[in-house]
């Protein structure tokens, strides 16, 4: 569905990356190794959605993070856009008030790159987490957004991932 809007999947990915939650933060390399990308398409698109004023570039010694511009007139909008293309705009508030400890909800798999599929798949981490209702969230938000839904309870290790939700002080 977004994909027939945004064609480059570089963007995509990148919207999804920094739009899906505010807090996520990303510099030019570690991006191009997370989406298994060049440095140079990574960089034109970072470019691209910097001068249009979607993201901002912060200097950190020597690497130039970028983050979402929450004071674009856009920003919501898009948030907005992204939470609806990823199925997760109903479910996120009501989810961390039931789900018990919460520290990260993490987006895996062909979503995480910029790929719609068929199915989404989730890492819920945390602490004294409420498993069985995460399972039937999972089941209720599949039948919401006509995919399947799998989830796990883990940190994803050495795969494409983008954090949705970041319990603050956590990380």
């Amino acid at each position: 569905m977004l994909g027939a809007l945004i064609t480059s999947k570089t963007r995509l990915k990148l919207l999804i990356k920094f739009f899906v939650s505010a807090s996520n933060r990303g510099y030019l390399r570690g991006i191009a190794e997370e989406f298994d990308e060049s440095t140079n398409a990574i960089r034109k698109e970072l470019n691209q959605l910097t001068e249009a004023g979607f993201l901002l570039r912060e200097q950190n010694q020597k690497k130039v993070n970028y983050k979402a511009n929450i004071r674009h007139p856009l920003f919501a909008p898009v948030q907005k856009l992204i939470h609806s293309f990823l199925g997760i705009e109903q479910a996120i508030d009501q989810v961390m008030a039931r789900a018990g400890g919460v520290e990260q909800v993490i987006l895996r798999g062909d979503y995480a790159r910029g790929i719609e599929a068929d199915q989404m798949q989730v890492s819920v981490v945390g602490e004294n987490l409420d498993v069985a209702y995460l399972l039937r969230v999972a089941d209720k938000t599949a039948e919401l957004i006509g995919k399947k839904v799998e989830m796990s309870f883990d940190k994803p290790q050495q795969e494409p991932c983008i954090i949705i939700y970041q319990k603050e002080g956590s990380g």
